[in-house]
């Protein structure tokens, strides 16, 4: 496999591309709200790209899924159908906003859930 493939067995992996944009912003300075623009102008550019009208880039995927469940006014009470086989912050902010998580088995081909495995919970 080349080197710019995502398949190459690291995890995770990041092209040179990915790697030299992120070294010129942190060479810039410029890595917030208050120092510059490139944050916004990458959310704008995402949101195009996504064909929506706002993006909001965060520093990782675990507050991007608790903020995701907030948004959706998951709370207590509230059961939440995660994989079972899946990086822990999947269930971990479900318990953060007050809700249950409700394990579902993945497909063996996949390694997602699927409609069948929801019904089964």
């Amino acid at each position: 496999m080349d080197a710019e493939s995502p398949f190459n067995g690291h995890w995770p992996y990041y092209s040179e591309s990915e790697i030299d944009a992120v070294t010129a912003v942190l060479r810039s300075g410029k890595v917030n709200y208050w120092t510059g623009q490139l944050c916004r102008e990458f959310e704008q550019e995402f949101a195009n790209f996504c064909n929506v009208r706002h993006a909001v880039a965060l520093s990782n995927g675990t507050l991007a899924l608790e903020l995701a469940m907030r948004a959706l006014d998951i709370s207590s009470g509230d059961e939440v159908i995660v994989p079972c086989r899946t990086f822990i912050a999947s269930a971990s902010t479900v318990i953060n906003c007050g809700a249950k998580p409700i394990f579902a088995d993945v497909d063996s081909e996949s390694q997602n859930i699927t409609a069948d495995t929801i019904k089964a919970v």
